[in-house]
């Protein structure tokens, strides 16, 4: 009778143990039918993900375009940057160097300014002439 029982409860430890692996195996095909369906999400996320930095790009360049449109004068090697508030700053210190630019190149041509129309008419100057000199000077222009 031993033999018996002991082959009964072999047969339900088989039981048991392909109950076991059945559900090991269909847990593992869940689990990755599950991988699969994330691993599509990620590369659909990721896909969208690369439209939109290029819509970024884009749109940043036209921006960039647009600034530099909207300010004349000012040299587009300037103006760097891969987003709007890089745009922007870069922006800023542009204007800065420009503007200093520009005030000295005005300082300069002031201070290298030739007033126009011809000089006024003067008198020349005697009074370095002695008394002789300044009545032979006087006689030479009524002669």
């Amino acid at each position: 009778m031993t033999d018996e029982s002991g082959d009964t409860e072999m047969e339900s430890d088989v039981d048991v143990n392909d109950k076991a692996e059945d559900n090991l195996r269909r847990k593992n095909e869940e689990l990755r039918y599950r991988i699969s369906q994330l691993e599509e999400g990620v590369a659909t996320r990721d896909s969208e993900l690369n439209s939109l930095k290029e819509s970024l790009s884009r749109t940043v360049a036209r921006y960039r375009d647009a600034v530099l449109a909207s300010i004349p004068g000012l040299p587009m090697e300037l103006l760097k940057g891969e987003t709007v508030d890089e745009i922007d700053a870069s922006l800023e210190l542009a204007q800065g160097i420009v503007s200093k630019v520009r005030q000295q190149l005005e300082a300069e041509a002031a201070a290298d300014s030739v007033p126009a129309g011809a000089p006024p008419r003067t008198p020349p100057d005697l009074s370095a002439l002695s008394p002789v000199e300044k009545i032979a000077y006087g006689m030479a222009r009524q002669g």
